[in-house]
């Protein structure tokens, strides 16, 4: 084993623990949830938990802070796959289906549940997953589409508003609707929408002197 590297044991006890502590409150909210149903769910003891984290709001903490380093990869991934787009028709509809499959279909929308549960008791945890999460990849979108206005694609005068229609064109709705029940849209729906959603926003945006060029 490396030094300073932790024991895998302890590395698997930690995932099992939070992958547990994510359903339970999920489930059952902060305050409902215990830690005694948490051990129960992971298969480990109580005391194994409190060697790990000192109580449940620690728990709670790092519970939310995995799920935000997740979203912090997928905002970083998108924001690098959306500097290279050079032609908006083709490329942006791929885009859009893997943003709102990774929203609506993974692990964003149970946290964002979880995150408006607990906002009174949480604020900082709420502040840090917009800032890494939904704002990084709205700051990706928008600076997408003031480069390809710049290269005479598009046609706006406010790429945060441009980015901010585009979100909700693509997956907006299904998204609300999420925050209320822990339903999730089938995978076909998703990507539909998301391409019907992007073909809605070049309607508005596309340079039309763009599209007589590739006529």
């Amino acid at each position: 084993m490396t030094i300073g590297a932790e024991d895998p044991r302890i590395t698997r006890s930690r995932a099992l623990i939070l992958d547990a502590a994510t359903s339970i409150f999920l489930a059952r909210g902060y305050t409902t949830a215990t830690v005694d149903d948490v051990a129960v769910a992971a298969g480990v003891s109580k005391r194994t938990i409190y060697n790990l984290y000192t109580d449940k709001d620690q728990l709670f903490r790092a519970t939310i802070l995995r799920s935000i380093a997740v979203a912090d990869q997928f905002s970083a991934s998108l924001a690098r796959d959306v500097c290279s787009v050079a032609d908006p028709r083709i490329e942006l509809p791929a885009i859009a289906a893997r943003l709102a499959a990774a929203v609506l279909a993974g692990p964003v929308l149970p946290l964002r549940r979880l995150l408006v549960m607990e906002s009174n008791r949480f604020p900082d945890l709420v502040a840090e997953y917009r800032e890494r999460a939904p704002e990084a990849v709205m700051r990706a979108l928008a600076e997408l589409f003031s480069a390809l206005a710049a290269s005479g694609h598009l046609v706006l005068d406010d790429p945060v508003l441009a980015a901010e229609h585009f979100a909700f064109l693509v997956m907006g709705a299904d998204l609300d609707r999420g925050l209320f029940a822990a339903t999730t849209p089938a995978p076909d729906a998703i990507e539909h929408r998301a391409v019907a959603g992007v073909a809605t926003f070049l309607r508005a945006y596309a340079s039309t002197g763009a599209d007589a060029a590739r006529r």
